[in-house]
């Protein structure tokens, strides 16, 4: 796991925080004026930067560093 505290935007924590919350991809996407695709592309792109594997993994790791 990487060390240093990636960059992640206001829209990927938002959406991050959203999943954390327990918000269906449709909910976040709704509240942030996305497509669900969309939603699940910030995802992925913020796991790839927090250098894990999944969504769940992502959320565990940005309350961990407490970027949300």
């Amino acid at each position: 796991m990487p060390s240093a505290t990636p960059r992640l935007s206001e829209l990927d924590l938002r959406i991050l925080s959203g999943y954390a919350r327990g918000m269906t991809l449709e909910v976040i996407a709704r509240e942030n004026d996305l497509s669900e695709r969309t939603v699940r592309r910030r995802i992925r792109q913020a796991s790839d930067a927090l250098g894990v594997n999944t969504g769940i993994e992502a959320v565990v790791t940005a309350v961990r560093r407490g970027l949300i």
